[in-house]
């Protein structure tokens, strides 16, 4: 009885050990960007080159529920403290995950206005280990890079934002029920509605039910469980969040955006909407309005703290 009762508890000091871990930074890999990956970028945001040359990026891995994955890394060259934003990324396993240059396109505006910007692959991606859950148990992948935040030393940890692109606007507005530490946030093409979504593109299906646990048995559930349109009155009213949304996206189509857009209004949450005309998924035909949008954001509710108006009727 004795040595069974070691046998257990061994294994659960092992796991112990292993979470308490989580967010430890075990690689960080400088990079250099080539004048062509610059070139390439440049062309879609004219005047990137001088956010490269503000900024140091690397590849990194670290620990999330014991396991290792993968991610990005930037920070401003200055050595002084500055703000931090998370970045989740859209799209899930190897479709649309970051590399060098989507993440220099996403992130190098933000990077290059003085914030430390860090990123996940999620785990099972680029070589990381786990399986992707889309909006699981993967979610602590993002979780844990505020714990991963605290040893960089150019990091000030008590101002943390999140942008999230696409399923990484999902990702976001998990979080954001999660905890009040995200000071401001901006979600571009975010889903919101996956039963919609499913809707709109069927063969979403096959994707899916590779990854969500009880996808077959529990459908409906589970995508309601991930659609912010289902539990926006959970997400903390500390946050404000910036919405952004093109009417020609067929990734995200608008109407579910719209519908979150009247929630968030009835639960009296902090947000800005923002509806582009003909704007795509990606948003190319309004980034330089866009970008703004999103700095002054950040600049606002995350750098400078400024305080949210009175929601109320109110004036004249």
């Amino acid at each position: 009885m004795k040595k069974m009762f070691l046998l257990t508890v061994i294994p659960l000091c092992f796991l112990h050990i292993a979470f308490s871990q989580d967010g430890k930074l075990i690689e960080q890999t400088e990079y250099n960007y080539t004048d062509s990956v610059i070139g390439v970028v440049e062309s879609i945001i004219p005047g990137i080159r001088a956010d490269v040359e503000k900024t140091r990026f690397y590849r990194i891995t670290y620990l999330s529920d014991g396991l290792k994955v993968k991610g990005y890394l930037a920070t401003p060259k200055d050595g002084t403290k500055h703000p931090c934003i998370i970045y989740n990324r859209g799209g899930s396993r190897e479709f649309s995950a970051i590399n060098d240059r989507n993440f220099l396109r996403w992130i190098g505006r933000m990077a290059g206005a003085g914030y430390v910007v860090v990123a996940s692959q999620y785990r099972g991606n680029a070589g990381g280990e786990g399986k992707e859950e889309y909006g699981g148990k993967d979610l602590n992948d993002v979780l844990n890079l505020m714990p991963l935040l605290s040893s960089i030393k150019e990091a000030d940890t008590s101002r943390i934002g999140m942008f999230g692109l696409s399923r990484g606007g999902m990702m976001t507005y998990l979080v954001l029920t999660k905890t009040t530490k995200i000071k401001a946030a901006v979600v571009l093409s975010g889903l919101a509605d996956l039963p919609q979504a499913r809707e709109a593109r069927p063969d979403i299906d096959s994707v899916w039910s590779l990854m969500i646990p009880d996808y077959n048995t529990r459908r409906e559930e589970v995508l309601k469980q991930r659609s912010v349109t289902h539990f926006a009155d959970r997400m903390y009213k500390s946050t404000p969040i910036l919405i952004v949304q093109g009417t020609g996206d067929w990734r995200v189509p608008a109407g579910q955006v719209i519908d979150l857009a009247k929630k968030l209004y009835e639960v009296k949450q902090p947000f800005r909407f923002i509806l582009y005309e003909g704007g795509q998924h990606s948003m190319i035909e309004h980034t330089k309005d866009f970008y703004e949008q999103t700095i002054n954001w950040f600049n606002d509710y995350l750098r400078d703290g400024k305080k949210w108006p009175d929601l109320k009727p109110h004036g004249e």
